[in-house]
């Protein structure tokens, strides 16, 4: 994916089971979790592009977030900061080649960063 291609939707949920059951058949979404993403299961819409995760509902995190690749997580909030952002998730590792963050802009819109590979 390039810089500032969305690469998924996060929401958040109060319980995994009843979430994962209402999307399926809802959407017809094949939710399942994968290896090494243990509490985070995924899946991928019809068009084999966009996808998703349900995840665990948090303070400050209530309400559908979108997350968009870069080149640098570090430059990006580095950006962020410098126009008026905040950091709320400092960038942390998901795997051994891939990085999240995630910052909240002037609006109080909640952004994901993802760097990296999957």
């Amino acid at each position: 994916m390039a810089h500032g291609d969305i690469t998924h939707l996060e929401i958040p949920v109060g319980d995994l089971s009843r979430a994962t059951d209402f999307y399926s058949k809802v959407f017809g979404w094949q939710i399942a979790e994968a290896a090494g993403y243990e509490g985070y299961p995924m899946w991928q819409a019809p068009n084999g592009v966009s996808g998703g995760a349900l995840t665990a509902r948090e303070d400050g995190f209530t309400q559908p977030r979108s997350v968009i690749e870069v080149d640098s997580i570090d430059e990006t909030l580095a950006l962020v900061q410098e126009l008026g952002g905040t950091v709320t998730h400092p960038k942390g590792a998901v795997s051994e080649s891939s990085w999240y963050a995630v910052f909240v802009d002037a609006d109080g819109n909640s952004i994901g960063l993802f760097e990296g590979e999957m």
